[in-house]
């Protein structure tokens, strides 16, 4: 009995990653053809679901995702989190450059996060990374090292209120 519930897991948990990554290909596929002919629909649909199929059914890429409405929502809340601040962080950086009198104070900075996802984690580097102005230099289990422009204070705590708490109230919700 238990063989068999860890096997219905598992096929649940590969049909969740084959139908994520089918939608985010069939995403991808319309924003580059702009297009809805349904001729170039299903040709995409089928290239979607092949490369699932070969590339997904036994990965656990998306194991993680949690597929709710509430994690939707949190998704694209954290896209809008993450794009305002990729602008103020632009602009901040450009601000420097075209007036190099302002002060820079260059340095790595230990943070930590609250996230238990591998996912989540990673993409909470790669949003750090994103945004100018900071650069995530290693992960080691719940600490980022994080070169910063303009290292505003060394503790850890405020720290990671400044750099990370804005994504991570985000991720927890999508990842955990």
């Amino acid at each position: 009995m238990i063989l068999y519930i860890y096997k219905l897991k598992s096929i649940s948990m590969v049909a969740k990653n084959i139908f994520v990554s089918f939608m985010i290909g069939m995403i991808f596929w319309v924003l580059l053809n702009n297009t809805l002919d349904p001729l170039v629909l299903g040709l995409g649909a089928g290239l979607s679901l092949l490369l699932s199929l070969l590339f997904c059914a036994r990965c656990n890429v998306f194991s993680e995702l949690k597929m709710t409405p509430a994690a939707f929502f949190y998704t694209l809340a954290y896209l809008v989190v993450f794009l305002f601040e990729l602008i103020k962080s632009n602009l901040d950086v450009a601000r420097r450059v075209i007036t190099p009198s302002l002060p820079i104070n260059p340095g790595i900075v230990e943070v930590k996060t609250r996230l238990r996802s591998k996912m989540g984690r990673m993409i909470l580097a790669n949003s750090i990374t994103l945004t100018p102005g900071t650069l995530t230099i290693d992960i080691l289990e719940d600490t980022l090292y994080i070169h910063w422009i303009d290292v505003k204070t060394e503790d850890t705590r405020e720290a990671t209120e400044q750099i990370v708490r804005k994504f991570e109230k985000y991720l927890e919700k999508i990842y955990g």
